[in-house]
């Protein structure tokens, strides 16, 4: 197809068929239309399908050209000519408003120019630079585009099914304000069972916010799905956890190889309400059994400052009649 014209004398006759048979030499826009081919053919690219979907606009400029059509399609002319023109580098726009110029600075980036805002208000103006980085303009007018009809609300977002049927599988317990002075051993005594009838191992952690968590695994000789095995023991293990006093709660949770929890279920607090927490567990921080109480070391420093206080009190405010009442 061809894209150049050029107007020249025919100069045909019997013997000669003059400029009939005379190709233009390629020029930058003809040698910008091969490299694009070239690079579609290496990409596996059909042009014509391609040009039917494709958007070469930000959303924020199709924005607003919604909120001002006229105005954008008149200096989208402008950048068209200006693109067209190989011997043109800069252009400058007369002064604007905020809003408009923001539409010169979102289409200059579509077209892959270079724009900068000079002078203050209210000569305030923008202007374009051609950079390596520009090809030619968008085949696509910004009309044609706005006509496509843009993607719902509900079919971009994903749902929050999808998002937690994607999240991290639960494969850990959180024992919540577990007991003062609570051991390894002790877990492993009392838990143990409760894991085994689930075809599970575990291993405990003790993390920084003085949380635990057991971590299960399929034993050797049962293999099994660990998120499910903990969503049928969580109820009973709860139980039993709170009858021993071993915490307060336990709740499930997703840990990372480093034991850093990404993801926790609070079913207790929230009706099922599953909360997505990267980096770290969003718990409260156990609450400690001597709070209020006023320890022997709290004692003695009041008895203390209420000896030295009375000595305070009893010390005279003469030392010389203090002294003469002695011999008297």
């Amino acid at each position: 197809m061809s894209h150049q014209k050029q107007a020249v004398k025919c100069l045909a006759s019997k013997t000669s068929e003059g400029n009939s048979k005379k190709t233009l030499d390629c020029n930058d826009e003809c040698l910008k239309l091969q490299r694009n081919a070239k690079l579609a053919a290496a990409l596996n690219i059909d042009p014509t399908t391609h040009m039917d979907d494709h958007i070469p606009y930000s959303q924020q400029t199709l924005d607003m050209v919604k909120d001002m059509l006229k105005f954008c399609q008149a200096y989208e002319r402008e950048f068209r000519v200006f693109a067209a023109d190989p011997s043109e580098k800069r252009l400058r726009f007369k002064p604007m408003q905020p809003h408009q110029r923001a539409f010169i600075h979102s289409l200059a980036e579509d077209y892959g120019l270079d724009s900068e805002s000079q002078d203050p208000e209210p000569h305030r103006h923008v202007s374009i630079f051609k950079t390596p980085r520009f090809v030619s303009a968008p085949l696509k007018t910004l009309a044609q585009c706005v006509k496509v009809k843009p993607v719902s609300v509900a079919e971009a977002a994903p749902s929050s099914k999808g998002l937690v049927a994607t999240a991290e599988p639960f494969n850990a317990i959180l024992l919540l304000n577990p007991r003062f002075g609570l051991t390894i051993d002790e877990i492993h005594a009392d838990l143990s069972s409760e894991f085994a009838n689930a075809g599970l191992d575990f291993e405990v952690s003790f993390l920084p916010s003085s949380e635990v968590v057991l971590r299960g695994k399929p034993s050797e000789n049962w293999q099994t799905k660990v998120e499910s095995a903990l969503n049928a023991m969580q109820h009973g293990l709860r139980k039993k956890v709170k009858a021993l006093e071993l915490a307060s709660t336990v709740v499930l949770c997703s840990v990372d190889s480093s034991l850093n929890v990404i993801r926790r279920k609070d079913d207790h607090l929230g009706g099922g309400w599953s909360q997505v927490a990267k980096g770290g567990s969003n718990s409260k921080a156990p609450v400690r059994p001597d709070i209020g109480v006023k320890s022997s070391f709290t004692v003695l420093g009041n008895r203390t400052a209420a000896k030295k206080k009375k000595e305070e009190q009893d010390a005279v405010d003469d030392w010389e009649k203090e002294v003469e009442a002695w011999d008297a």
